[in-house]
């Protein structure tokens, strides 16, 4: 390995107590403690998205994952969004689409909201994971002192070198850089741009890493050594990765999904807002292709459309149908394997460093 590369990872590894500078990315929904104890147990660092989670949640993952042996873990929380701009018309439209998909939706269904972020900061304060994370902007002040007082690291996710400084103004003790090839929501902090400052990752890790004194992590399409490798020898000091660990026997994703992951093109994923309102990359699936079609309603604004689409989505898993699914996946998602997660990230390792 090159003497940078290196001393990066050698330093962000002693750092947070890993042994492989490999982070699993906290995936809502797809990271359950099992996952995130097989990548600990390979060296790496485990994760919860904890988006979609009560305050109670937050407590009960992280006593799940102590009990089964503990180890470096992030809980990533979502900053929250403005309140949304309501259209009562707008949303029956979008609603007579969804029952194309999926059951009738209700009229009421898109008054439902996240979870209460003041409670679930305080969740994640008393949980005392080694890492908290953000999403779609920076932690308010208040918080971060917080955390800091509480000896809690904070990674936070930029898209943008504008975006990063910022989180490292703010007090990030570390960025990830998530490029445009990453699945799942985007992490920009102006959702309104979020498509028009969509930017590579071959291009942003560098450019940060030469902008920031905190350490850098890639996300976004790394899935083997090779990328392990490229992001290291760019400038990054670990690496993230969540497509890569769907296919594995921790997470059991409906197979559809991981079927179709498995013989994924990197032009079949798409950055569509038509599942939650804020872009993020999933399989181009039938619902996907038609809900951005130009004679579909646009999407309603986050967390009202992820409401709406949520009886289309629950009944997709229940019948296993690909079609209308919220499948989620990176541009490199044919690199997914199904095997077990610590198995991927110790050949994932060995390869890289070969490489370097």
């Amino acid at each position: 390995m090159t003497s940078a590369a290196r001393q990066r990872s050698e330093a962000f590894c002693a750092r947070f107590g890993l042994q492989r500078p490999v982070l699993l990315s906290p995936m809502a929904g797809a990271c359950p403690v099992a996952l995130s104890r097989a990548v600990i147990e390979a060296g790496g660092m485990g994760a919860m998205g904890a988006v979609l989670s009560q305050p109670d949640d937050i407590g009960a993952w992280m006593a799940d994952l102590r009990a089964a042996g503990g180890g470096p873990a992030q809980i990533n929380l979502w900053i929250p969004d403005p309140a949304p701009v309501r259209d009562g018309a707008a949303e029956a439209a979008t609603r007579a689409f969804l029952a194309q998909w999926g059951p009738d939706v209700a009229a009421e269904a898109g008054d439902a909201m996240p979870a209460d972020f003041d409670a679930q900061s305080a969740a994640l304060l008393a949980a005392r994971p080694a890492v908290a994370s953000s999403i779609m902007g920076v932690f308010p002040a208040p918080f971060v002192a917080r955390l800091k007082a509480a000896g809690i690291a904070w990674f936070a996710c930029a898209t943008t070198l504008d975006e990063a400084l910022a989180a490292e103004a703010a007090g990030a003790d570390a960025v990830v850089a998530q490029g445009f090839e990453a699945g799942g929501h985007r992490g920009a902090f102006d959702s309104a741009h979020a498509e028009a400052r969509a930017v590579g990752l071959f291009s942003l890790v560098p450019r940060l890493a030469d902008a920031l004194r905190v350490p850098v992590i890639a996300a976004g399409g790394i899935a083997d050594g090779r990328g392990i490798a490229a992001a290291l020898t760019l400038g990054a000091s670990a690496v993230q990765m969540g497509t890569a660990f769907l296919r594995t026997p921790e997470v059991g994703v409906s197979p559809p999904w991981a079927d179709a992951l498995a013989r994924a093109a990197p032009e079949q994923m798409r950055l569509t807002r038509a599942f939650s309102g804020r872009p993020g990359r999933a399989l181009a699936t039938a619902y996907v292709r038609a809900a951005d079609a130009p004679d579909a309603p646009p999407p309603q604004p986050y967390p009202v459309q992820r409401a709406l689409t949520a009886p289309m989505r629950a009944a997709a898993v229940r019948e296993d149908r690909i079609d209308a699914m919220q499948a989620w996946a990176g541009q490199s998602a044919a690199y997914a394997q199904a095997r077990p997660a610590a198995e991927l990230v110790a050949d994932g390792w060995r390869a890289a460093e070969a490489l370097l």
